[in-house]
């Protein structure tokens, strides 16, 4: 009895080593593609040495506090780059034609918003077109910029945007607004990650992102920071993007 007792425990260890060295293999393999020219990546931030960063905002559902936080953009003399999902375009005309003569930046946040990880290119190019045609019809300016959904993509989708002349875009500080997080939290959460060519990440209708903005860009501005578009930070042309998705000029 003690013999077989001895035999499963042994069994049993050696399984949990193979598996431990199985994980351990696959993380590797993991961490390998992801810094690997194999992997293709969104720009999450810029490689900047001029305190240049951007607020943008996602915009996927209500309006509820978009014209506060609009109010502060233009008494704060902040432009900011907000990224439209079609249904949203559609449904608030009136709020896209404000965002623009703003002088604010729109890129597209999709048509649908769906997990376009999921989707063949066709209908990642469906997806494109029509929700950059819906914005364009609206404000007359040319869309450059794409922000993927749930922030899920993969090669498929960041290869076809790239191919289709836009710029996908990520984040490297996350406001975390839609956990509804008190203004307090979000200005620390902000304050605390922001460098020189960081993307912040906030929504047009979290319960106290506009609450937060004025104290997010009083107290980086007392940093030194400087707000631009996310397609004034970004490079147009000859620049590599890192494993990070840190987006770095050639020769740098």
């Amino acid at each position: 009895m003690v013999f077989r007792l001895k035999t499963v425990l042994m069994a049993a260890a050696l399984a949990a080593i193979f598996a431990l060295s199985a994980w351990a293999a696959g993380a590797a393999d993991a961490a390998a593609v992801y810094g690997s020219a194999a992997r293709s990546l969104p720009i999450y931030s810029v490689a900047r040495d001029d305190n240049k960063i951007s607020v943008s905002f996602d915009c996927a559902w209500g309006t509820e506090y978009t014209d506060s936080l609009l109010e502060t953009l233009e008494k704060s003399h902040v432009r900011a780059t907000f990224f439209a999902v079609q249904f949203w375009t559609e449904r608030y005309p009136a709020y896209v034609k404000k965002i623009a003569a703003a002088g604010h930046e729109i890129g597209t946040h999709s048509a649908t918003h769906s997990y376009m990880s999921r989707l063949s290119e066709t209908e990642i190019r469906a997806e494109m077109e029509s929700s950059m045609a819906a914005i364009e019809d609206l404000t007359g300016k040319k869309v450059e910029l794409f922000r993927p959904p749930y922030g899920d993509y993969d090669n498929l989708l960041i290869d076809t945007v790239n191919a289709m002349g836009v710029y996908p875009i990520q984040w490297d500080v996350d406001s975390l607004d839609w956990k509804d997080l008190s203004a307090s939290d979000i200005l620390s959460r902000v304050t605390e990650r922001v460098k020189s060519g960081s993307i912040i990440l906030c929504h047009n209708n979290g319960l106290h992102t506009a609450e937060a903005l004025p104290l997010i860009i009083d107290a980086l501005r007392a940093k030194g920071f400087e707000f631009v578009p996310v397609g004034e930070l970004i490079y147009r042309e000859h620049y590599r993007i890192d494993a990070s998705g840190k987006q770095i000029a050639d020769g740098a």
